[in-house]
C-alpha cells in the first residue's frame, strides 16, 4: 500500500511523517466503497441494491472519497508504525497536517502528512565527579528532649480542672459567644454556642486568648476588641466589635511523668524509659539520613539536568499536569466540580493550577528520563532475588508476614516495581559515590526536617 514515507525531525520532539500511498491501492479503497455503499443506497427511482455506480458517484461521490480517505490514512499509518523508528507516544494522537488539502484524487497517488509527539532525544550531561552542597545537621539534647516530649503529649489526658479554679494560658475552654451591637442587643446570625479552643493557641476568629484569662466556669464577660486594617478576617479588619462570652468548661492536659511506665504504655517492646529514648534517637538518626540522602540526590540531578539536553513533547508535559491534578483531587476528598468551585471562589482555574505546576512537571519529567538513561548507560541490573530481600525489609517495617505481602505482589503484578525501585537506589547510590559531597550551611534537626517535608 505505502509507496513512499518520511520522517522530518520538528521542536519539541515532534515529527512530521509524510505518507504516499498508490493510486492503485486508493482507487481499490474508493471502489470498495462505492460498490458497498450500491447494495445498500435508497435513491428515488431505483430499488435497493439496483443503484448504477455513476449515479451514485455523481450524487455521493465527494463523501465516498472523504471516507476513502479516512481508511486509508489509517491502515497506511498502521502498516508505518510497524517499520519505523519514530512511534507516537500512547497520549499523543496523530493529527492531520494541511487537513483541508488533504484530499483524494482518484487515478493519483494519495499523500498526506501528520504530526505526532515522539519520545524525546536525551543527551545526558556529566554526571561523575560532580561536586554538591548539603547542610551540615547534627542531632542535639534538645531534639531528644523535643521528641519526649511529643511522646507525653500524645499520651496526656484532658480532664476538668477543679472547681473555681480559673482559665489559664493551655487550657482548653468549652465558650458560648455572640456579637452585641451599640445598645447591647444581640446580633442577628453572630452567637455561636459550644465553641473549644486551646487558650493561647489563636486559633480562633477573635483573638480572645488573653481576654478571657482569669474568667471562672459559668461567668459572662463583655469583651472590646478593635482590630487593625490589615486583620486577617477581612470581614473584621478595622472594625470595633463587643463580644459577650461566656465559659461553660476549662479543662486541662494531665501530662504523664517521664518514666518507665510512660514508655511501657507506648509500646510493650519498651521496658524502661532508657529504652525508649534509644529508639527514638534510632528513629531521628534514620529520618536524618534519609532527609540528607533525598537533598544529596536532589542537588545532584539539578546539576545534571542543567548539563543534559532534553526536548520535552507538550503531551509528555499535558500527561504529567492531568496527573498532578488527578493528585490534587484525590488529597483534597472531595469531588472535582466542588474543587473547580473553590477554585472559582478563588478567582483561579484548574488551567492556573497547572501553569503553576509546570516548571515542577517539567523536572519531575527530566528527573525520570535521567534516572532511565543513565541506569541503561551504567548497565545497572537488579536480579530477583534482590527485589525479594528488599521485599522482607518492606515487610520487617510494616509488621507484615513477607510470605503474604510477596504473594500479594506477585497476584497484582507489582514485583516489577520494588525492581525498579531497587535499581533506582542502586544507581542513586552509585551516583553519590562518584560525587564530591561539600559541607554547606549548619542547621538544627528540627528546622532542616520541617523545611524539607
Amino acid at each position: 500500500m505505502v509507496t513512499q514515507k518520511e520522517v522530518k525531525d520538528l521542536e519539541k520532539s515532534s515529527v512530521k511523517l509524510t505518507v504516499t500511498v498508490d493510486r492503485e491501492e486508493a482507487q481499490k479503497k474508493y471502489d470498495q466503497l462505492l460498490k458497498k455503499y450500491a447494495k445498500t443506497a435508497h435513491i428515488k427511482g431505483f430499488r435497493k441494491g439496483k443503484v448504477p455506480p455513476p449515479v451514485l458517484e455523481q450524487k455521493y461521490g465527494e463523501g465516498i472519497k472523504q471516507e476513502a480517505a479516512i481508511e486509508i490514512i489509517d491502515e497506511s499509518l498502521k502498516e508505518v508504525f510497524e517499520d519505523i523508528d519514530k512511534k507516537p507516544l500512547p497520549y499523543a494522537q496523530p493529527r492531520l497536517d494541511d487537513e483541508e488539502n488533504t484530499e483524494l484524487e482518484l487515478g493519483q497517488d494519495f499523500t498526506y502528512s501528520v504530526i505526532y509527539d515522539v519520545f524525546p532525544e536525551i543527551e545526558v550531561g556529566e554526571y561523575k565527579g560532580l561536586e554538591i552542597e548539603v547542610p551540615e545537621v547534627k542531632l542535639s539534647k534538645k531534639d531528644d528532649e523535643r521528641e519526649l516530649k511529643n511522646i507525653q503529649e500524645q499520651n496526656s489526658m484532658v480532664v476538668e480542672k477543679a472547681e473555681g479554679s480559673v482559665v489559664e494560658k493551655d487550657d482548653i475552654i468549652t465558650i458560648d459567644y455572640v456579637e452585641l451591637d451599640e445598645q447591647d442587643q444581640e446580633v442577628e446570625n453572630s452567637s455561636r454556642s459550644d465553641f473549644v479552643f486551646t487558650v493561647g493557641s489563636g486559633y480562633n476568629v477573635f483573638k480572645i486568648d488573653d481576654d478571657v484569662l482569669g474568667m471562672k466556669k459559668g461567668e459572662e464577660k463583655i469583651i472590646e476588641k478593635e482590630f487593625p486594617e490589615d486583620f486577617e478576617h477581612q470581614e473584621y479588619a478595622g472594625k470595633k466589635i463587643r463580644l459577650k462570652v461566656t465559659v461553660k468548661t476549662i479543662k486541662q492536659k494531665d501530662i504523664p511523668a517521664l518514666d518507665d511506665e510512660l514508655a511501657q504504655d507506648v509500646s510493650e517492646k519498651y521496658k524502661t524509659l532508657d529504652d525508649l529514648k534509644k529508639d527514638l534517637r534510632r528513629l531521628m538518626e534514620e529520618n536524618l539520613e534519609n532527609k540528607l540522602r533525598e537533598i544529596k540526590i536532589e542537588h545532584l540531578f539539578d546539576k545534571i539536568i542543567e548539563g543534559s539536553k532534553i526536548e520535552l513533547p507538550e503531551s509528555m508535559i499535558d500527561a504529567e499536569l492531568e496527573n498532578s491534578w488527578q493528585r490534587f483531587i484525590s488529597q483534597a476528598q472531595i469531588g472535582e466540580e466542588q474543587v473547580l468551585q473553590i477554585l472559582e471562589m478563588q478567582g483561579k482555574s484548574k488551567e492556573d493550577m497547572q501553569a503553576e505546576w509546570r516548571p515542577s512537571a517539567e523536572r519531575s519529567l527530566r528527573f525520570q528520563l535521567l534516572v532511565e538513561k543513565i541506569g541503561e548507560l551504567e548497565e545497572i541490573e537488579v536480579s530477583d532475588e534482590e527485589a525479594l530481600e528488599e521485599l522482607k525489609k518492606q515487610a520487617e517495617q510494616a509488621g507484615r508476614d513477607f510470605e503474604e505481602l510477596k504473594e500479594q505482589y506477585e497476584k497484582n503484578n507489582l514485583m516489577d516495581y520494588v525492581k525498579n525501585d531497587v535499581k533506582n537506589g542502586k544507581l542513586f547510590d552509585f551516583l553519590l559515590e562518584q560525587s564530591k559531597i561539600k559541607k554547606g550551611e549548619k542547621l538544627d534537626y528540627l528546622d532542616f526536617v520541617q523545611n524539607n517535608s
